[in-house]
């Protein structure tokens, strides 16, 4: 990447595939952006810039270049290999980390201070401009997304029906609004909307506070 093509990116501003960082804190926190970005659609993340778009540059490329590849490494699960590039502009030094979209999804952030247990609040999405956390659905999504997975059939009884003439006449649905549709627990419809979303028959939008459902057609 060239000076020009990172004023590019700085006149882009934060985004759902970029994020500025004003500088290298820890692996951990690093490993939580790559987490996110892998799990979705790829992205940038510059170091050594302010949410204002200020360069600042950061103190030690070498070292801070370490770090977030030991991010990567250790703090990843799977382990991502994002692209690292040191850009010189305008007398200060950014770090540009470029994160492919992962075939081996859904990845989680391996954090020993976190004090849940359970790996799916450690699978993190992004969502607009913000990192957070994915939804059940979205994991069981994610895992559906892998190569090793295998192709989803379904077939369409009465309560799929039901479901899809409702989405005729409304734009959207969520978990507990299926389950109050068709009389079934939310685990059972959480499991009927998956399974209509990796058909390609639904398609599952994800918010910071609840995920709902669109007809994919």
């Amino acid at each position: 990447m060239n000076g020009k093509e990172l004023q590019t990116l700085l006149a882009e501003g934060e985004g759902f595939q970029l994020e500025f960082k004003r500088k290298v804190s820890s692996p951990a926190k690093i490993a939580r952006a790559l987490v996110a970005f892998a799990n979705t659609k790829g992205g940038t993340i510059l170091f050594g810039v302010d949410d204002d778009k200020t360069i600042v540059g950061v103190e030690s490329e070498k070292t801070e270049a370490e770090m977030i590849e030991i991010a990567g490494k250790v703090h990843c699960e799977p382990p991502i290999e994002p692209a690292i590039e040191i850009v010189s502009y305008r007398g200060k030094d950014v770090i540009v980390v470029t994160i492919e979209e992962s075939a081996e999804k859904p990845h989680r952030l391996v954090d020993q201070e976190s004090e849940s247990d359970d790996p799916e609040s450690k699978v993190l999405i992004r969502v607009k401009d913000k990192t957070v956390v994915a939804s059940k659905e979205v994991v069981k999504i994610l895992q559906s997304e892998s190569p090793d997975a295998p192709p989803m059939r379904i077939s369409i009884g009465e309560t799929e029906r039901r479901l899809l003439d409702y989405l005729d006449g409304n734009e959207r649905i969520t978990v507990r609004q299926v389950g109050k549709l068709v009389n079934i627990s939310d685990r059972r419809a959480s499991r009927l909307l998956i399974q209509l979303v990796r058909a390609g028959v639904l398609r599952i939008h994800t918010h910071e506070k609840e995920d709902f459902y669109t007809l994919a057609y």
